[in-house]
């Protein structure tokens, strides 16, 4: 990893909003009422996708997408100026929490600002027009970082945010070259000692087509040197296929175990059920106690947690990138006391130095957990489908106090009987 990444990062809670959609208003100014409540869930950073300028040129929806950066030096209006967002930076400092924001230095909008001061930071098609890599990504494009000039401004632009900010997601990280973002940390540390570095890394199919088509593509283990913690993309493809049924559950367990041999020491990974990207956890598993093992065991897992602003009330709908479509806070379930459960068991009794191990019962969609620490032991047992099951479970015999609601769980002859509901257990 990043030789100076804090360890504790591990055991903290990113909550993601998207400006557009968090309130009515859709702006800076709106959300500050809202951070007592974020705060409480447990949050200790909160991630703003992109809050700058967003292009017009080839825009998608009527809005556009916040990924199709106009200028990076700048802010949305639509969401305010920039002091609103300094206003906005200073409360959630006074509240303890940290901000983090996205960075997208893979492309630019059409119109950007870039393009039309520096026109020779761009990729060009053959016929000189500029272009992009992603035919999906219509509405952007690709920087060229084969251009030493590139890497002066947008490191300029990442150490003047430094200033106000106290992290940053970088979008699809994997596709600018390690080198620029290893020099960045370093300019950055000078400004902002402990910034905080999240690399949006991209699944391992993907980045296996962009690497046989000649493009620069760095895998997980290399952006360590780079960055705080990434994406799992590495294994999420699995985790997809096993909610919509097309693989058993212990194929993604094996690959959690795998994760731990393979990277390097203090390795962190982003923990989520959802983002802005993926389809609302909900949409697939609308039981409501099914939700709260899931929910349970993604706060088990070892790395940071990331909630999408929405996931606290089930919300099943992710919100278009293109229109407004706010959050539906009237789903008629609000997940927020077990969050702030979940959160401080995950902050007073896991630690970032817990070996991790698992084993899945695929015929109970059982997902059996433990994170060893010297002599201390912790044990959580996720009834993904809340099935009534026996589990084997190496812990002496007695009665233990299920941590997240208190009841109490017999062991006998080192069995312990499940009743569905998602328990964690510490010896």
């Amino acid at each position: 990893m990043a030789h100076n990444t804090d360890p504790k990062l591990q055991n903290q809670i990113i909550y993601s909003i998207y400006v557009r959609v968090h309130t009515p208003e859709g702006t800076f100014n709106s959300i500050i009422p809202d951070l007592d409540r974020i705060k409480a869930l447990g949050t200790d950073i909160i991630w703003f996708m992109p809050i700058h300028p967003i292009g017009v040129k080839g825009k998608k929806g009527s809005l556009g997408c916040p990924y199709a950066n106009r200028d990076y030096r700048a802010v949305n209006p639509a969401y305010g100026t920039m002091s609103d967002f300094r206003n906005l930076c200073d409360e959630i400092h006074k509240r303890g929490m940290k901000v983090m924001i996205d960075v997208v230095y893979n492309h630019t909008s059409p119109d950007s600002v870039l393009w039309e001061t520096h026109p020779e930071f761009f990729y060009k098609r053959p016929d000189g027009t500029p272009g992009n890599h992603v035919g999906d990504w219509s509405d952007v494009i690709d920087l060229d970082y084969s251009v030493p000039e590139l890497w002066d401004y947008q490191i300029e632009s990442l150490t003047m945010w430094s200033k106000i900010v106290d992290g940053f997601r970088c979008d699809v990280a994997s596709l600018v070259p390690l080198d620029f973002w290893k020099r960045a940390r370093e300019a950055v540390a000078k400004i902002h000692p402990g910034f905080i570095w999240l690399a949006e890394s991209v699944h391992r199919e993907f980045g296996a087509y962009l690497r046989s088509t000649g493009l620069n593509c760095t895998r997980d283990p290399e952006l360590y040197e780079a960055f705080d913690l990434e994406y799992e993309y590495d294994i999420r493809t699995v985790f997809d296929k096993y909610l919509k049924g097309e693989a058993p559950l212990s194929q993604w367990i094996d690959l959690l175990e795998f994760q731990e041999a393979i990277y390097p020491e203090n390795y962190n990974k982003m923990r989520f059920l959802e983002n802005h990207d993926q389809p609302r956890i909900a949409s697939f598993v609308q039981e409501e106690n099914n939700l709260l093992n899931y929910t349970a065991m993604l706060y088990f897992l070892k790395g940071t947690t990331l909630l999408y602003a929405g996931q606290e009330w089930a919300d099943d709908r992710c919100p278009s990138l293109f229109e407004k479509e706010d959050i539906n806070r009237n789903t008629g379930h609000d997940l927020s006391s077990f969050l702030q459960t979940l959160g401080g068991i995950k902050k007073e009794m896991l630690s970032p130095n817990d070996a991790f191990f698992a084993y899945a019962q695929d015929d109970t969609h059982t997902a059996v957990m433990t994170r060893l620490n010297g002599e201390t032991k912790k044990f959580g047992i996720f009834s993904l489908r809340s099935k009534k099951t026996e589990v084997r479970i190496d812990i002496p015999d007695g009665t233990y106090k299920n941590l997240i609601d208190g009841s109490e769980i017999n062991i006998s002859d080192g069995t312990l009987f499940t009743n569905g509901n998602p328990l964690i257990l510490t010896v």
